[in-house]
C-alpha cells in the first residue's frame, strides 16, 4: 500500500459521510438562494451557477409540471440526488447540471481527481446522463482528462458502466465516483504493460501537442440554440477540448482551448454539419462564422479545466471571464470593441 492510499481512503470516507448527511436533508434545500441563502446553494460565487441550478433554473420540470407514477417518483430520486452531490462536491466548478429535459433526462459533470498506476494524481472528469427512468435505467457515462489517452478513457468509462450495472435501482453517481477514485491506478495500465511501449495517443488527445492552441471564434446568431449549444457542448467533449461558449446580449463568442489539430478538426465540424435552422426553418450549415484570434498558449494563459456555456449579462462580467484565462490583451484588442 503507498503512502497515497490512506489519504484517498479519508477523503473517500469523507465524501460519503457528507454524502449521507445530505441525503437527509429537505429535497427543495439547494433552492435556496445563491449568495449566503442556508440552503444547499450558499456559498456559490457571484454570478456563478453550479448543477443545482440548471443555466439559472432550478431542476423542476419547466412550466412546474411533474409527471405521475413511477416517473414522478424517479424525477424526485435524480432531484435529491443532485442535491446531495451537491453538497458533497462543493468547491468551485466540481459539479455542474449541464442539461436537463423531461423527454431525454438530467447531464451532470462532476471534475474529480485519482491516483494513476504510477501513483501520480491524475485529473478526471466524469459526465453523467441520467436518463428518464433513472435509476431503473443505467446512466450515460463520459470520461475525459489531460492525462490519458483516448483508449485509457474507454477503458475507464467500460468498467464504470460495469459497476453501474452492479448498482441498478438506487442512486450510483456518488458510488461510481468513490469507485473509480480508488480505482483508477488499476483499471489504467502502466505504460510498460503494452510491450515496454507507452500507448501512442491519438492526435484528438489533449495531450498529442505540449503547446496548446487557443482560438477565439464569433457567431452571427443562433436560431435553433438548444441544439446548436449541445452540438458545441459535444464537439468540445469528443475533442477534449477545454474552453468557453459565451453569451452575452446577442454577441455570441467561442473560446477553444486544446490541440492544434483537434481545434481544425471542430472548425470542420463547424463549417461542414448543419448544426442551425435558416429563417424558414430548415437546416443549415453555419455561414456566418469568423475567427477573431488564433494562437499558441503562452505561458500567462491559463487552462480551463472543462468546456462550458455561460452568459453573462454585463460586460465587465465578460472581462472578467477572459482575465480569469490570462486573456485581459486578447478582450481588450478582440472582443470589446464588439460588446461595447
Amino acid at each position: 500500500m503507498t503512502s497515497h492510499q490512506p489519504r484517498r481512503s479519508e477523503e473517500s470516507l469523507a465524501q460519503s459521510r457528507r454524502f449521507t448527511k445530505a441525503t437527509e436533508m429537505p429535497t427543495r434545500a439547494w433552492e435556496a438562494t445563491e449568495a449566503g441563502g442556508p440552503g444547499l446553494g450558499a456559498g456559490l460565487p457571484a454570478g456563478g451557477r453550479d448543477f443545482r441550478r440548471g443555466r439559472g433554473r432550478p431542476l423542476a420540470a419547466e412550466g412546474g409540471a411533474v409527471e405521475e407514477g413511477g416517473a414522478m417518483e424517479e424525477d424526485g430520486a435524480v432531484e435529491e440526488e443532485a442535491a446531495a452531490l451537491a453538497a458533497v462536491f462543493c468547491r468551485p466548478d466540481e459539479c455542474r447540471l449541464l442539461g436537463r429535459s423531461e423527454t431525454e433526462g438530467t447531464t451532470l459533470r462532476i471534475l474529480t481527481s485519482a491516483r494513476g498506476p504510477l501513483d501520480e494524481e491524475l485529473q478526471l472528469q466524469l459526465t453523467f446522463h441520467l436518463p428518464v427512468h433513472y435509476p431503473s435505467r443505467l446512466p450515460g457515462i463520459s470520461v475525459n482528462s489531460e492525462h490519458l489517452t483516448r483508449a485509457q478513457c474507454s477503458e475507464v468509462k467500460e468498467q464504470l458502466l460495469e459497476q453501474a450495472e452492479k448498482l441498478l435501482s438506487r442512486p450510483m453517481v456518488h458510488e461510481l465516483v468513490l469507485w473509480i477514485q480508488e480505482n483508477l491506478k488499476h483499471v489504467v495500465k502502466r505504460p510498460e504493460a503494452a510491450g515496454g511501449r507507452a500507448e501512442r495517443p491519438s492526435p484528438t488527445d489533449a495531450t498529442a501537442d505540449p503547446q496548446p492552441s487557443v482560438v477565439l471564434l464569433r457567431l452571427d446568431h443562433m436560431r435553433a440554440k438548444a441544439k446548436y449549444v449541445k452540438m458545441v457542448e459535444k464537439w468540445a467533449s469528443d475533442l477534449r477540448l477545454t474552453g468557453r461558449l459565451m453569451f452575452l446580449g446577442k454577441t455570441i463568442l467561442i473560446l477553444l482551448q486544446g490541440d492544434k489539430n483537434s481545434i481544425k478538426e471542430y472548425m470542420i465540424l463547424q463549417k461542414t454539419t448543419k448544426v442551425d435552422v435558416d429563417s424558414s426553418g430548415k437546416k443549415c450549415k453555419e455561414k456566418m462564422i469568423s475567427v477573431l484570434f488564433e494562437t499558441k498558449a503562452q505561458a500567462e494563459h491559463r487552462r480551463f479545466l472543462a468546456f462550458e456555456v455561460k452568459e453573462y449579462s454585463t460586460v465587465d462580467e465578460l472581462q472578467k471571464e477572459f482575465e480569469a484565462a490570462g486573456l485581459k490583451e486578447l478582450f481588450s484588442g478582440f472582443v470589446l470593441g464588439l460588446v461595447k
